[in-house]
């Protein structure tokens, strides 16, 4: 496909332009010689004239001259005697130099008026232009989208058809064009379009291309208002591109921390039960018979209360996974809040040492609506999470009640608590707060776990102080089972 050459392309308006003066002329020459008879020749003058100050409002000042010259010529030729010469009587001279200087000047004027208000005109648009793209640039960081943009803003300023090419992607605008048209274009072999690279900071981040408009609506703003563009989207891909660098980069290094965290977890939470377990084991088996019932009593609970552990940690990992996955299955069904309480009650006993596990319930028959497994689970985690960080002999309180159409639980511990700017972070995958740092310190997964599970039956986990002093409430909060 070829265009035509970008030279005639640039004069073709420039010539309509003085073709159109001529026609004016042409007009304002048959109404003179209509109303010559009727108005004199002298009369009639003030036609051409007007005709004119039409060319230099219409067309600007070269077709304002040229039509002045023409009217001069005309109205000699056909309206001044002897008529069909460009001959005059020696009392006609100062009639024709005074039309001419008048027609020059009024033309010229006029025509400089007209230039001038479509020069501010073109550099106001490019001003919003420029303004535009830039406000759009800076609020993108994808560079497909930076692209598409450049693309628009490029064949506006050209009036014409545009495209980008970043790597191996052609953006063309208006979209509808030829791909094969535009790979020949980016290698140079079409004629009519021009071919920029774009360059930020030294290096090339793409190719730009436009098709050269049959009109130079932004006049000799264009050039400069096409440059302008191409370094604001160069550098804004650019910046696109060391986004997604950065980004990608944090997000490598969140894996990473992310795998440390689990193998740190991992290694610290199963090794321990198993060395207690293991412990116990041998010195059972090895020493049984020569240890009090009661020390042998205490050596099966070790063991008892550590397999639990590692079994509550291996489910911990295995509901993280099908959380991710979308694979975690639940039966739906009413939770009652009191035989859950009394569950919790009984598994926590031996395990909460000198602490006081308080259970409240407002009011009896409360009833959430959700998997009573998964909320058992949930609650467990927070109440474990409570007896770790709240030191011997503190309470941990677990409340029940209703709040219109939701059942809420909360757990309120007497541990060190969680500053207000780490609040929103508890939840998160690994996350420990430094203000929990120390032995109890657990592996991050509890509560993560947590806002998963009552997220997945449609209720909702927050987490708030409990004092100035310290102390943290968790709240679970399910949907009431309609009554």
């Amino acid at each position: 496909m070829q265009v035509p050459n970008s030279h005639w392309v640039r004069q073709r308006p420039k010539l309509l332009g003085f073709l159109a003066a001529a026609a004016i002329v042409l007009l304002a020459n048959l109404a003179a010689a209509a109303l010559a008879d009727a108005l004199g020749y002298n009369r009639v003058s003030m036609i051409f004239l007007a005709g004119v100050l039409v060319a230099a409002v219409l067309l600007g000042s070269g077709p304002a001259y040229l039509a002045a010259v023409l009217g001069f010529f005309s109205y000699n030729f056909y309206l001044v005697e002897p008529r069909f010469s460009f001959g005059f009587e020696s009392e006609d001279a100062i009639i024709l130099a005074v039309f001419l200087a008048v027609a020059m000047l009024t033309g010229g004027l006029a025509g400089r008026v007209r230039d001038q208000a479509r020069r501010a005109e073109a550099q106001s648009r490019t001003t919003t232009v420029l303004f535009q793209a830039g406000r759009d640039f800076a609020a993108m960081d994808d560079e497909r989208r930076i692209g598409q943009r450049l693309a628009e803003g490029l064949a506006e300023a050209a009036e014409d058809l545009a495209a980008v090419r970043l790597g191996e992607t052609l953006i063309p605008f208006p979209e509808a064009q030829d791909p094969e048209l535009l790979n020949t274009v980016f290698a140079g072999g079409v004629e009519g379009w021009r071919v920029e690279r774009l360059t930020a900071d030294g290096r090339d981040v793409g190719l730009a291309a436009w098709r050269v408009g049959p009109a130079a609506g932004l006049g000799a703003d264009e050039p400069r208002l096409i440059q302008v563009l191409l370094a604001m989207g160069a550098s804004a891909i650019a910046r696109a591109r060391l986004a997604r660098a950065w980004a990608e980069v944090q997000a490598s290094e969140r894996t990473e921390s992310l795998r440390n965290a689990l193998l740190s977890s991992i290694s610290h939470d199963l090794r321990t039960p198993l060395a207690s377990i293991l412990a116990s084991a041998t010195s059972l088996r090895e020493f049984g018979d020569r240890f009090h019932p009661d020390v042998r009593e205490d050596l099966v609970l070790t063991i008892q209360e550590e397999a639990e552990r590692l079994n509550a940690f291996v489910g911990n990992l295995l509901n993280m996974t099908r959380l991710e996955a979308g694979a975690l299955e639940l039966q739906a069904s009413p939770v009652g809040i009191a035989e859950v309480f009394d569950r919790l009650q009984r598994r926590f006993e031996a395990r909460r040492g000198s602490r006081r596990l308080v259970f409240r319930l407002e009011e009896d028959g409360l009833t959430a609506s959700g998997d009573p497994i998964l909320f058992e689970q949930a609650l467990s985690n927070v109440i474990d999470n409570a007896l770790r960080f709240s030191p011997e002999p503190a309470e941990v309180e677990v409340a029940g009640r209703r709040l219109d159409r939701l059942a809420i639980v909360e757990v309120a511990d007497q541990g060190p608590g969680v500053p207000d700017d780490e609040l929103a972070r508890i939840f998160e995958k690994f996350y420990r707060s430094a203000s929990t740092s120390g032995p109890q310190q657990g592996t991050g997964l509890g509560l993560s776990i947590v806002k998963g599970l009552i997220e997945a039956m449609g209720g909702v986990a927050t987490a708030r102080r409990r004092s100035p002093e310290g102390g943290l409430v968790v709240s679970l909060m399910l949907p009431r089972e309609a009554e």
